[in-house]
């Protein structure tokens, strides 16, 4: 296809005006639909490709996000580097509310989902021992602290299914392993990724401390309105943040491995 692009974005509730003098485009994928038309502009002289992971009125609920075609779609645009921003909860009392934490690892406690792009006939095993892209990770923690953002450089994300949140027995439990995230959305799209050969990485805006924590009566457990009233209120601070981050990628100038699964067997 003639149009291409260099960055992708991945955002959830509030990024819909991320862009402004958008071309909105739609792409097919032999995996369906992507979640909603794909958002096309410039942007420090680099073009950047933006889908709302739920769709633009926020139709697909996390387990129902067509992963595949969404990350096929940017693949087929060219896209070299993604970033993906998503709301959070955070499972330690260090981290808190309005902090972003820059994930290194992930904990799949998701189910049913369509998490590869090798369903036969054709097999392959793309190992994500290290899912996230280590130099974009890098670049987005040193670029959060130099805007006086509080950024934490690592963390495990444990994913669940959703839409439901987490029961107070399962935060403790993900909290007493020592995770520090939990998300319902960064499995399997960090994965499809890797599979495709694409730097990733994932910021983690923390908005609540999902179902409390142990021995703090005065936290109390997550609501869809307590996270979307943090969300907002710290809209502003992602956005500048990644725009910052964007003005500094350098799309084929990194030295990490997220290609070497050189997947030159899927058809684009």
């Amino acid at each position: 296809m003639n149009i291409k692009a260099d960055i992708g974005v991945f955002g959830g509730s509030g990024f819909y005006s991320f862009l402004e003098n958008v071309e909105g485009i739609e792409i097919d994928t032999p995996y369906g639909n992507p979640s909603d038309k794909i958002m096309i502009a410039s942007y420090a002289g680099k073009k950047i490709a933006f889908l709302p992971r739920h769709g633009s009125k926020h139709q697909f609920p996390p387990h129902m996000i067509p992963y595949r075609a969404n990350l096929f779609a940017m693949k087929k645009l060219g896209v070299k580097k993604i970033l993906a921003p998503t709301s959070s909860g955070s499972l330690q009392a260090d981290i808190k509310p309005g902090d972003f934490v820059v994930c290194d690892q992930f904990v799949d406690r998701t189910s049913g989902r369509k998490d590869t792009f090798y369903d036969g006939p054709i097999t392959r095993h793309i190992s994500p021992a290290h899912p996230y892209c280590p130099s974009l990770r890098e670049l987005i923690v040193k670029t959060g602290k130099s805007l006086g953002i509080t950024v934490h450089d690592k963390g495990t994300v444990v994913v669940i299914q959703g839409p439901r949140f987490s029961t107070t027995a399962e935060s403790k439990w993900f909290g007493k392993m020592g995770w520090e995230v939990i998300n319902m959305t960064q499995y399997p799209e960090a994965y499809l990724a890797r599979e495709l050969g694409i730097c990733y990485a994932n910021i983690s805006l923390i908005t609540d401390y999902d179902a409390g924590l142990e021995g703090r009566e005065d936290i109390p457990p997550v609501t869809e309105e307590a996270v979307l009233k943090m969300f907002n209120e710290n809209n502003e601070k992602v956005k500048n943040m990644l725009f910052e981050v964007i003005k500094k990628i350098e799309p084929d100038g990194d030295s990490c491995t997220c290609d070497d699964a050189n997947l030159g067997d899927l058809d684009l």
